[in-house]
């Protein structure tokens, strides 16, 4: 199913069934590294022939329940689940994607089980995706698990692994811009590199750039930018990708402030997914709330203009100046 090729150029366009948005979904640079998929599915196929796995043709991607437990008192959940379905095989095949901090022995009985579950489960032929953040994680993981003895082998597993020394390291803004989903896993894949601040000097580039033509499907610059900074975790990265922010997207909140705090609460509760009503509420909602927040005064006639406005577009390019206007007027200015 799988086959180790020279990076190939796989279609970006596939459809992906479900995608999920990120916002307000991960609280953890181990959820990031994993959940990352669940926004852009179609990044399997993206990103694994770069480290030289091939991912077959397929037609849709869809997530899948992560609870295997069969006994209630073991819980047994894998990080996230994929059911991959490609066109001239029936039922496709399913894919558990692991985040792998640290090596740890006990890892591979769940990963043994989480595959034998899935086989029996689904009836069809399971794979393991490890994601790593360090290359002596990614090298442990890499190694086949054998279960049995010396005299007979019942089960080998060969898990795909993903992470720094497998994947190749993006340090050119044009590169980054192309897939930003790619350079983003890119650069939570080499958090702890110490070339990192080059590497998301280019992926800053590229997000300040917006994501729309980069291949990545829905997800906005927003949500590319929210997780970075949640997966690259505590400590210097963060700090210097939020200062990174700062300078080449100064439309996006991103000092911890209050602004930044009403601004992320008015889109998680606007944003109704596929539902373009809910979504321009939520956008007006957003530009008030922020307005309020700041401290600027806002005129009847102004808060009517914005609550029935129905463009997104319109309502995108009055959301990102009502971060700096003084006056609830300059929302309109050139119109």
């Amino acid at each position: 199913m799988f086959t180790r090729t020279a990076e190939s150029d796989p279609n970006p366009r596939a459809q992906c069934a479900h995608p999920i948005t990120f916002r307000r979904m991960v609280s953890s640079p181990h959820e990031a590294l994993h959940r990352i998929f669940r926004v852009d599915p179609g990044l399997f196929a993206r990103l694994l022939p770069r480290a030289g796995i091939g991912f077959p043709e397929h037609t849709a991607i869809e997530p899948l329940d992560t609870d295997l437990t069969e006994i209630r008192p073991l819980e047994r959940r894998v990080d996230s689940v994929f059911r991959v379905h490609v066109p001239g095989e029936e039922g496709g095949f399913v894919l558990a994607v692991e985040s792998q901090g640290k090596p740890d022995p006990d890892k591979h009985n769940s990963w043994t089980y989480y595959l034998a579950h899935m086989y029996a489960k689904y009836r069809l032929p399971p794979f393991l995706l490890v994601v790593c953040k360090d290359k002596a994680t990614a090298a442990w993981a890499s190694e086949p698990i054998r279960v049995g003895r010396g005299f007979h082998t019942s089960m080998v597993v060969f898990p795909l692994v993903l992470g720094p020394g497998i994947l190749p390291v993006i340090t050119e803004p044009d590169e980054a811009a192309r897939d930003l989903g790619v350079a983003v896993f890119s650069a939570l894949a080499y958090a702890s590199d110490p070339g990192l601040t080059a590497i998301l000097d280019a992926l800053a580039s590229g997000v300040a750039d917006d994501a729309g033509e980069s291949g990545s499907g829905d997800v906005d610059r927003v949500d590319w930018a929210e997780i970075v900074e949640i997966g690259l975790g505590e400590g210097p990265g963060r700090d210097y990708w939020r200062q990174l922010m700062a300078t080449y997207t100064p439309n996006f909140p991103g000092s911890n402030s209050i602004v930044e705090e009403s601004w992320l609460e008015g889109r998680a509760k606007g944003q109704t997914e596929g539902k373009t009503e809910g979504r321009v509420e939520g956008r007006a909602e957003d530009i008030l709330r922020i307005l309020e927040v700041r401290g600027v005064e806002i005129p009847d006639l102004v808060r009517e203009r914005v609550a029935s406005c129905a463009d997104l577009d319109v309502l995108g390019t009055w959301l990102d100046r009502s971060l700096s206007v003084v006056r609830a007027e300059e929302l309109f200015v050139e119109e």
